[in-house]
């Protein structure tokens, strides 16, 4: 029907073309602990809490179990957005690793790791940096790593129960998943509960480190060999040189086991995955294709359902390329680009309401290997005798 009368201008609002993408937070940490004379109101059992200053909540943490040191810890780097789940200790490790790996009761309540999964519906966060310290057994560990692949996360788990570096190699090799790195040993640090030097996770230092690097480098750069605040020593003898691959660092990194030197500070050194498949062999490869992934696909919220002419998968394109010009300026990709393969889009797929939209990526590259080639050379004494005589 024709428009009504109108003596004038009329303004028709139209909001289309492409929408900007914002990159997923990453540095948010998500953690399961346990501490029987935590403050009960603030750490609830078996609920995700949200923890916007880590630091500020250690006087509700206690001082018995995991809690306390996993929050200290993470303080000591930064003061990320951490999800607290508190879990009850058991009786044995047994018991707690039962509670730790956590369930879905009778009335649908979440529990142990189980619970970071609702952390995104009920605190509007999701946990991208996954540990248990001093809580991962092996069958913790595995829980970890589902985990982890459900929230497109990355996990940190100890090498439980290694003594030896050959026990540390023996047990990543129970581990496949891209989502895993394997830590051994721990450090020391300072226990101001007991006024003494103590071993303390490695794991828990991880993931405050990691969320630091995310702030202030970006999820580009691996963990490795970025120095570490708050600890004075590592708990078993690793031996590490520079040049030499032939220490028990290089051992270990050579079976993806990161371990730990002290080198100007201490640091973690070793940057790879547990992953099965090379293409994700470092960490920095998981955690880009997590956010590549994630920023693009929510950002495509409000073209659900929106109508399929063909300038919405050109504006979608446009978004996505945008996005990537972003990432490669600020160095956080090499390269990346978006576009439309009409193969896949055949009348039939279009006809049903749906599109397909292909792109592809180049992450950066951790330097792990730099080969400097030197030579000796007697071309720098052909002109010897002009330069004495200048």
């Amino acid at each position: 029907m024709p428009d009504a009368y109108q003596h004038g201008v009329s303004v028709i609002e139209i909001n289309e073309g492409s929408r900007p993408i914002r990159s997923v937070s990453t540095a948010v940490i998500g953690v399961v602990c346990t501490a029987e004379d935590a403050d009960a109101a603030t750490f609830p059992l078996d609920t995700p809490v949200l923890i916007t200053n880590v630091v500020s909540a250690l006087g509700k943490a206690g001082t018995k179990g995991t809690l306390y040191t996993t929050l200290n810890a993470i303080g000591q780097q930064t003061k990320p957005m951490t999800v607290v789940v508190r879990v009850a200790e058991g009786l044995d490790t047994a018991a707690t690793t039962t509670n730790v790996v956590g369930t879905v009761t009778a009335d649908g309540k979440y529990t142990g790791l189980k619970a970071l999964l609702t952390a995104q519906a009920k605190l509007g966060v999701k946990p991208r940096i996954i540990g248990a310290p001093f809580l991962d057994t092996q069958a913790v560990a595995t829980a970890i790593a589902t985990t982890a692949q459900a929230l497109k996360g990355f996990a940190y788990v100890a090498a439980y129960g290694a003594k030896t570096k050959e026990e540390a190699t023996t047990y990543r090799k129970q581990f496949s998943q891209r989502e895993v790195m394997v830590i051994w040993p721990d450090f020391i640090a300072w226990d101001d509960k007991a006024s003494a030097n103590a071993v303390v996770p490695a794991t828990a230092y991880a993931l405050g480190l990691r969320a630091k690097i995310d702030n202030d480098t970006g999820w580009h750069k691996t963990l490795s060999n970025v120095a570490v605040n708050g600890v004075v020593g590592i708990s078993a003898d690793v031996s590490w040189d520079l040049q030499d691959p032939s220490t028990d660092a290089g051992y270990l990194n050579e079976q993806e086991v990161t371990t730990l030197i002290n080198r100007n500070g201490y640091r973690f050194w070793g940057s790879r995955t547990c992953s099965d498949d090379s293409t994700f062999a470092f960490e920095n490869y998981t955690r880009s294709a997590q956010v590549i992934a994630d920023s693009i696909a929510d950002a495509q919220m409000p073209n659900v359902d929106g109508p399929l002419n063909p300038s919405l998968p050109r504006d979608i394109i446009e978004s996505i390329n945008g996005w990537f010009r972003e990432q490669v300026a600020g160095g956080r990709l090499i390269g990346g680009s978006s576009w439309y393969d009409p193969d896949p889009n055949t009348t039939d797929v279009l006809k049903s309401g749906q599109a397909f939209i292909d792109y592809d990526y180049t992450p950066v590259p951790p330097l792990e290997n730099l080969k400097l080639r030197q030579r000796i050379t007697d071309r720098y004494l052909a002109d010897f005798a002009s330069r004495v005589n200048a």
